[in-house]
């Protein structure tokens, strides 16, 4: 099994395909293997690589390490690692941290960035106003009724088995406290809009229009900010469109690939 040693953690990586590197951050309710329905997709065109950020099994970190702090400069070793000169990054929720920490302080090795169901470490004055209008408790109303809010009602009722392996995938991270991640997340999005300016490549914002964990106006926001941004949502689709609605994400995703490298985009 192949591990990148770091300070204080090691990172578990998969790779698989040819062709230009598309690599996948998984969020906080993923490891690796949350990407199962997108490798496939993408293979044929490009080196896919998927990793456990650290402290997602089976990657792991020491007591008392920097967390979600280390992500971005994680993410910079691996890729040093593999020898990957540029990239395109595809980031799902807590992954957008990671992605797009990593694409402001090297503009220049990403030739495009995914954002999914995020918006990184965005400061936004309009953001207050949005989080402020949500309803309170619906996602501990949805644990409660034992549906993950990153799964959602409709894939919990009409993907029943889709929503298990959901909730699988989440709980091989069951030792580590997600609460104190979100906290540093919190205390990481800290990006003011301008800071935006520095993305000179093309950045696709993509959200699910029934997500209850990130607003899907706040990535509408992201989109917007940007200077080369496009936004894109997803009827019928909550928090995590990837594995809800894969043909969809994958054919969007796709396009969107194939707009900049013009090799099909996907399988």
């Amino acid at each position: 099994m192949p591990y990148l040693e770091r300070p204080g953690a090691r990172l578990y990586y998969e790779v698989a395909g040819a062709g230009p590197p598309l690599v996948f951050a998984h969020g906080l309710g993923g490891n690796h293997i949350s990407w199962w329905q997108q490798v496939p997709a993408f293979r044929d065109r490009y080196t896919c690589v998927t990793f456990a950020h650290r402290g997602f099994a089976p990657s792991t970190e020491e007591p008392g390490g920097p967390g979600a702090h280390a992500f971005a400069e994680d993410l910079a070793a691996l890729l040093d690692h593999l020898g990957f000169a540029e990239v395109r990054l595809v980031a799902q929720s807590m992954g957008g941290w990671t992605c797009l920490t990593y694409a402001l302080a090297n503009p220049a090795r990403v030739k495009a960035l995914v954002m999914c169901d995020t918006t990184g470490t965005l400061a936004h004055p309009a953001f207050a106003a949005i989080w402020e209008a949500q309803p309170r408790g619906r996602e501990q109303g949805l644990f409660e009724r034992g549906i993950h809010p990153a799964g959602g009602e409709r894939m919990a009722a009409e993907q029943p088995a889709l929503h298990y392996l959901y909730w699988e995938i989440n709980n091989l991270a069951s030792g580590l406290d997600k609460e104190a991640l979100r906290r540093q997340l919190g205390e990481m999005r800290a990006a003011p809009p301008d800071a935006l300016a520095g993305l000179t490549m093309p950045v696709l914002c993509l959200a699910g229009e029934e997500d209850i964990v990130i607003p899907p106006e706040t990535v509408r926001i992201l989109a917007a900010a940007v200077p080369d941004g496009r936004f894109v949502g997803v009827p019928r689709a909550g928090h995590s469109v990837y594995f809800e609605r894969a043909d969809e994400f994958n054919r969007i995703v796709g396009a969107f690939l194939n707009e900049i490298d013009g090799n099909g985009g996907l399988r």
